[in-house]
């Protein structure tokens, strides 16, 4: 057996083990790398970590230790309940300003797991005290985060246009985040008109009450129920696909609901003014966003050392282990020459657009029962020697992947989709679930198609 086959095969191991076991991935490709390096390619420590991606765990670290202060000092919760008084109760509207706001977040730089993890208890909750159906309100919320998910300024964004940038591939920024938010958009757009949306729109405003006690609290005569989980809550410990959740959820699940919620206090305008600064700073004065989020974090926490004193321990520690563990892999991959030889596999099929459908399949199979970013972050190198050969456009075919590894998380065997189920008060829960995998092998099926269909045949890039 090759070395080459060897690797792809460990790959596919670290991919099963994650997505059946408790069990980090970015953990397993560490130890993979280590392994395949050490017996397979010959590697020492060095040639190793010479693909750990330093950049990435800087951005990953300082936007998490700045989003966990926003959760801490309650400024996302202003936010939420800021969205939701510029509505004037019109339940139609809610479901769209979760999906905003879901969007908002993760373009200037949430993790996706933790802006659904702020944004889809309370949504939830709307849900259930409102009559909208959760199903609706839980793919809004996640297809918001996802819409949002590719800015220039985000998670994703970064990962992505760093890997397309190592790669000395074609990019284009804005190209990525407008292919991303516009088919998460045409989705949304679409649950809406099926499951209940039109009906909202008959329903016209409800009253919402603008007390300290938030948005959505009913008004007198109001006998509908609330619901079971209190606005800002969210479950902590293991999604149903074995990913540990806790990371993105205990800073929800922890924070109470404190009293002046709808108040605009000098510690959350700082905040605000801060994730402000992070855009201008980024996209006017092109700064790293990783050291430029550290260094706003660190003011505030000088300034308001109770509201972060426990933010460092928030800081999405399991995604910055997955992400660094699954590109340091991706790195020993590159080093013995297993991209190029699975490039040129992929390319000796001979029809360029089939191998471009088939790899925005693979990723979407794959990413609703893994992680996103890790398929991302393997599959766009190894279609690095395929795009290489001209015939498909690297702009247009790096978006697909993006795209068709990120819209699947509706699925319930992923984080946010497993967020979601967990965070819907009074429902079936089995049949929530059950909804939940049929809407999800359905996107699997379709979306994957359509966007191939958009973004690669017209070859752009």
């Amino acid at each position: 057996m090759s070395p080459e086959l060897i690797s792809i095969l460990v790959l596919v191991v670290v991919f099963v083990i994650a997505t059946t076991r408790s069990v980090n991935m970015g953990a397993l490709a560490f130890a993979a790398a280590f392994a395949v390096g050490e017996l397979v390619a010959d590697l020492d420590a060095d040639g190793i970590f010479a693909g750990f991606p330093g950049d990435l765990f800087v951005v990953l670290v300082g936007v998490t230790y700045l989003f966990a202060i926003a959760r801490a000092n309650g400024t996302t919760d202003w936010l939420v309940h800021a969205s939701i008084r510029l509505v004037r109760g019109r339940v139609a509207l809610i479901p769209w300003v979760m999906f905003a706001l879901t969007g908002a977040l993760t373009a200037i730089g949430a993790v996706s797991p933790a802006a659904v993890a702020i944004v889809a208890p309370i949504a939830l909750s709307f849900a259930a005290r409102y009559g909208i159906s959760p199903l609706l309100m839980g793919a809004m919320v996640v297809h918001g985060a996802q819409g949002g998910g590719f800015s220039p300024i985000s998670i994703y964004g970064t990962i992505v246009n760093g890997i397309v940038e190592r790669e000395h591939l074609p990019g284009n920024e804005v190209f990525l985040f407008l292919a991303s938010l516009i088919v998460n958009l045409v989705i949304a757009g679409v649950v809406f008109v099926l499951f209940g949306g039109p009906k909202l729109w008959a329903r016209g405003a409800v009253a919402v009450d603008e007390t300290d006690g938030g948005p959505g609290t009913p008004a007198k005569g109001d006998h509908q129920e609330s619901g079971g989980v209190t606005p800002g809550h969210a479950p902590s410990g293991h999604d149903t696909s074995g990913h540990d959740t806790s990371g993105t959820t205990t800073a929800v699940a922890t924070r109470p609901e404190a009293p002046g919620t709808t108040r605009l206090t000098p510690a959350r305008t700082a905040t605000l003014t801060a994730l402000v600064a992070l855009v201008v700073a980024v996209l006017a004065f092109d700064l790293d966003a990783g050291l430029t989020s550290i260094t706003l974090a660190v003011i505030l926490s000088a300034v308001w050392p109770d509201d972060s004193r426990k933010a460092v321990g928030q800081i999405a520690w399991t995604t910055v282990l997955l992400i660094c563990g699954v590109l340091t892999y991706v790195g020993v991959l590159d080093q013995m020459g297993t991209i190029k030889w699975a490039g040129e596999g992929v390319g000796g099929i001979g029809v360029p657009l089939l191998a471009a459908v088939l790899l925005c399949y693979i990723g979407a199979l794959v990413s609703a029962f893994a992680s996103s970013v890790g398929i991302m972050g393997a599959l766009i190198p190894l279609a690095v020697p395929f795009l290489a050969q001209g015939e498909i456009g690297a702009v247009g075919m790096v978006a697909a992947l993006a795209v068709s590894a990120t819209v699947v998380d509706v699925s319930p065997f992923s984080t946010n989709g497993a967020l979601v189920l967990a965070a819907a008060p009074d429902v079936d829960r089995e049949r929530f679930f059950r909804q939940l995998m049929i809407y999800g092998g359905i996107v699997v099926a379709v979306v994957p198609a359509v966007v191939w269909l958009v973004l690669v045949v017209p070859g752009f890039g």
